[in-house]
């Protein structure tokens, strides 16, 4: 019976060295730094303020790309027709300026509170910029007054 739990013994350490040696070239290997875009704006918000109906609706987002690869902006969405982006198609290089141009239809009266989604191959791969104000209707101008003395025509 001793021979047989001897034996025993000695195939658990056999088998534990060989699946231990097999471990060691199954762990994976320390990741090196992997080059990687990143985009950062100058700011996630314009705010028109307080504007009048058929404004210059136009703004910019300037943006740098500060990570350590090419930066491709995939799309460029906004939450209703009446924000309209347009983006570089080109790719940003590392260290590297550009702008997302932003049209807002200024004829819409009223609360300006839309998004614009930006995608890009960056580390924050989804940037979500918001544009807010209010379109003030554009300022009738008042017919002018009769001070000639004459009576008002009527009709």
């Amino acid at each position: 019976m001793k021979k047989v739990f001897s034996i025993l013994v000695v195939m658990a350490f056999v088998f534990a060295g060989v699946a231990q040696s097999g471990d060691t070239q199954a762990q994976p290997k320390k990741n090196k730094k992997v080059k990687t875009p990143e985009i950062t704006f100058v700011k996630l918000v314009h705010d028109y303020g307080q504007i009048e109906q058929g404004a210059n609706g136009e703004c910019e987002f300037e943006f740098k790309n500060t990570g350590k690869a090419d930066l491709i902006l995939t799309n460029c969405r906004s939450s209703c027709g009446c924000t309209v982006p347009s983006w570089p198609k080109d790719p940003i290089a590392p260290g590297k300026k550009a702008v997302i141009k932003v049209k807002y239809n200024t004829q819409r009266i009223g609360q300006i509170n839309k998004t614009i989604t930006v995608e890009s191959n960056a580390v924050n791969d989804r940037v979500v910029l918001k544009i807010t104000g209010n379109v003030n209707p554009k300022a009738t101008e008042a017919a002018p007054e009769n001070n000639s003395g004459a009576p008002k025509a009527t009709n």
